[in-house]
């Protein structure tokens, strides 16, 4: 997420913490540790994950202990970051719900037809040409390029799923990301997009996608892909062009599918895939390869009766 330039001493202010480095050290934007890149304050508060804060894109790193600062970078000193880290989400965009239909500040596109039952929330937009069956809902800050087809009942850009586990109960990250849907794409019923953490969840142009379908926060998906019913895509996926991923599909966070790849019907993705293959089973595999493995297994009574 973007923000207004800030000094390091402005956003410490803000939070209450103390910092590390120039005064003057300038903050443009809140990240989380996937999407950061320079300007960005990203927070960490686990030791693994120390070492990856401090070397990645972001300048600032809200963290939890007292470490050697990085040269060009800041530190922000907090006793729970991911408390402060949402802190500054909500003072940089602060919650404002829209009670009408249709937000004064959405914008929708010529020839661009809304069923009943859409709702469309603060500053949304939809392209020329779409048509939003009934019930779709796109919450704030979406974008929806021209000649898209959403169906009935889809949900675009609902918060991420992602929580901290405390004693007292789950802390739920704040989610100011939003979803950006390209051209020519088409939506099924029932499915679920959310929006991004701190970056955009994006579907790119002339992919179709049939009912029942969950892409989780901040996954980016190419263009011209083909998802059939029941695929569920975790967070900080990403999907190359042409991908085909048959029905009931399971893909875990933080993967990489290569362009042309095709994952056979209820296979669970758990590791990256290579362009241009076929891949079946759980943990996905070469299919070929995953057919012969079912095939022998079926003959293990056959070669025990052998060894009698």
């Amino acid at each position: 997420m973007k923000i207004p330039e800030h000094s390091l001493k402005d956003i410490a202010a803000i939070i209450g913490a103390e910092f590390e480095g120039s005064p003057s050290h300038k903050v443009t934007g809140l990240n989380e540790i996937h999407m950061v890149e320079a300007g960005d304050i990203v927070f960490v508060d686990h030791p693994k994950y120390y070492d990856k804060a401090l070397r990645s894109n972001a300048t600032t790193i809200l963290i939890n202990k007292k470490v050697e600062c990085p040269a060009g970078k800041a530190l922000l000193f907090s006793d729970d970051p991911f408390r402060d880290y949402n802190k500054l989400v909500a003072h940089f965009q602060p919650q404002k719900f829209s009670t009408k239909a249709i937000s004064e500040s959405a914008s929708v596109g010529k020839n661009t037809t809304l069923m009943p039952g859409v709702y469309l929330g603060n500053n949304v937009k939809v392209g020329d040409n779409c048509v939003l069956h009934a019930g779709v809902v796109v919450y704030d800050n979406c974008v929806i390029g021209n000649h898209v087809i959403i169906h009935a009942n889809t949900v675009i850009g609902a918060d991420a799923f992602y929580y901290k586990k405390r004693p007292a109960g789950f802390d739920k990250m704040i989610s100011c990301g939003r979803v950006v849907i390209h051209d020519n794409v088409e939506i099924g019923a029932l499915c679920t997009i959310d929006k991004g953490v701190s970056g955009d969840t994006v579907i790119g142009k002339g992919t179709k996608m049939d009912n029942q379908i969950q892409v989780g926060h901040d996954t980016v998906i190419g263009e011209m892909c083909l998802f059939a019913s029941g695929v569920g895509i975790a967070g900080v996926v990403t999907i190359g062009n042409n991908v085909t991923l048959w029905g009931q599909v399971g893909v875990k966070s933080d993967v990489k599918i290569g362009d042309g790849a095709v994952v056979l019907a209820q296979s669970g993705v758990g590791d990256d895939l290579a362009p241009g293959k076929t891949y079946f089973g759980s943990p996905a595999g070469d299919a070929r390869e995953k057919m012969k493995e079912m095939f022998l297994v079926k003959r293990i009574p056959e070669l025990l009766d052998k060894l009698k």
